[in-house]
């Protein structure tokens, strides 16, 4: 099936304004939230087919959200793309542990992130 739909999750306004942009140009539509909470009342109003999910934030961090969502039956066949600028091996790691797909670092290279989108799909 292919992705559509992306649910961006970010505490940072301008990533979630920086992110939004490269999909919405390269053909995707967008949803943001900006902590888990919000990401969960987005999930539950329409259903992604790909979630962007940044790591560090307050509250819960993208690491439990995604275990959290890679949990739960009615969204585990979501596939989450970690999109965080911890870059170090054991948090990519981490991340691929916790139920993510693939991992990317901020900056985001364009190119990269589109592939990784494409291989999903």
């Amino acid at each position: 099936m292919p992705i559509r739909k992306v649910l961006v999750v970010d505490d940072s306004k301008t990533e979630l304004m920086v992110l939004s942009d490269l999909l919405n140009q390269n053909g995707f539509t967008v949803k943001t939230a900006e902590n888990a909470d919000e990401a969960f009342r987005r999930l539950g109003e329409e259903k992604p087919d790909l979630i962007l999910m940044d790591v560090v934030m307050p509250g819960q961090n993208g690491f439990q959200l995604t275990r959290a969502i890679s949990r739960d039956p009615l969204y585990s066949d979501v596939p989450i793309i970690m999109c965080t600028s911890k870059n170090q091996e054991t948090d990519r790691v981490w991340g691929m542990r916790q139920g993510a797909r693939d991992y990317v670092t901020k900056p985001v290279n364009v190119e990269d992130l589109l592939s990784k989108i494409r291989a999903l799909g």
